[in-house]
């Protein structure tokens, strides 16, 4: 059984070896994890995965060979089940939707939602007033509000929630990514300053050839630290919600960063970059990086890059608490105007197309606090943003 399993595992691309096979054999022999699905996954991913990068591959892998089994438990929901039971889905037309009106503001919205946790005692399906699916209230899932509070819904539909009640994981991208096109690594090369640093471990052939001649013919090795792109990059990633139909591109942009700039540090946020980022999607709630301290860490010579489709209610970067996520206790648009003070090279990526633009305030907000600095994530637009950034 479990050699299929390993086999199912070099399927998906996790570098597995014999070794680490041993290592979990072994260690089921010891009865480390017996009779729960839940110790056997953390153990075998434990044993079996060397590099954090390749737990995505390897819980594909579990879940397609283990499919059927019982599954790792999820967080429960502090809202009843039965409230959000997906008996069916909302669909409305353009004009039907026109019709649906805000109830006007951030502060009205979580007031009001905190009055419907207090009077609510059972389920509701359809209707605009209580939590529950397939409606036009601001509060629930499978229906529409122009402005929401999304509870209970697996994705996003209409883009259009202003929080989420929910806690939800996303995954690391993954660095190992193999381009389709050259073309990002040849746009990102016009950011370049090449220096030689660190320890001499390069043969210098000119100077050894004209060293050995000065020297009568005996060998004078001369040697130089290797040439590398000097420049340093800060690289901030959006993730999870809208940006999951980004996924590939925002894949292989980070895979060529990797690759092609020696000083790269880089960090995750989710929608825009408030008090504090993280390095790892899967601790980001108890192992987050103070935003100050990124700032205090690196110096001013970092260019900086945002990486996202600043898709998202205005809230969120002009409002204290606006986050769909958490509390923020300073509104987005703070953090953003600290950051670019301390990096003056800095410009945003935006793969979502040029242009729909215009039909986001949240994308005009963040291009006003970027000036203006905000490039399509395509060949022209990365060109136009690497010439931004030497400037």
């Amino acid at each position: 059984m479990l050699i299929s399993f390993f086999l199912e595992l070099k399927k998906f691309g996790v570098p597995v070896s014999i070794k680490e096979f041993l290592m979990l054999i072994e260690a089921l022999q010891k009865r480390v994890a017996w009779g729960s699905m839940e110790d056997f996954y953390f153990l075998s991913r434990a044993a079996l995965v060397k590099d954090e990068k390749h737990f995505d591959k390897f819980d594909m892998a579990f879940g397609a060979y283990f499919k059927g089994l019982e599954a790792v438990p999820a967080l429960i929901a502090q809202i009843p089940e039965e409230w959000l039971k997906k008996l069916m889905e909302k669909n409305l037309t353009d004009e039907e939707k026109a019709l649906v009106q805000s109830l006007g503001g951030w502060e009205k919205l979580m007031e009001t939602l905190r009055q419907r946790l207090e009077e609510q005692k059972g389920r509701h399906q359809g209707g605009s007033k209580w939590i529950g699916t397939a409606g036009t209230s601001p509060f629930g899932a499978y229906g529409y509000n122009p402005e929401g509070v999304r509870i209970g819904q697996e994705g996003s539909r209409n883009r259009s929630a202003v929080k989420v009640w929910d806690q939800r994981e996303y995954r690391n991208l993954d660095d190992s990514v193999e381009l389709g096109t050259r073309n990002i690594k040849v746009a990102l090369r016009r950011l370049r300053r090449f220096a030689r640093e660190g320890a001499p471990d390069e043969l210098d052939l000119d100077d050894t050839i004209r060293s050995t001649a000065r020297n009568a013919g005996y060998l004078d090795l001369k040697m130089v630290p290797e040439r590398h792109n000097a420049v340093k990059v800060l690289l901030f990633l959006d993730i999870g919600g809208s940006m999951d139909d980004h996924v590939k591109v925002c894949e292989e942009l980070f895979s060529a960063a990797r690759l092609e700039f020696k000083h790269l540090e880089y960090f995750y946020f989710h929608n825009f970059i408030y008090e504090a980022v993280w390095k790892d999607n899967r601790r980001r709630h108890t192992e987050k990086l103070a935003t100050w301290q990124v700032m205090h860490t690196y110096g001013h010579d970092y260019k900086l890059i945002f990486v996202g489709d600043a898709t998202m209610s205005p809230y969120e970067i002009a409002h204290a608490g606006g986050s769909v996520e958490h509390h923020n206790p300073e509104a987005g648009a703070v953090w953003m105007q600290r950051l670019t003070d301390i990096y003056p090279h800095a410009i945003w990526l935006n793969p979502q197309p040029e242009d729909r633009w215009g039909y986001y305030e949240s994308i005009g907000l963040t291009r006003q606090l970027l000036g203006d600095r905000m490039f399509p994530l395509t060949l022209s637009g990365l060109e136009a943003g690497m010439k931004e950034l030497t400037r």
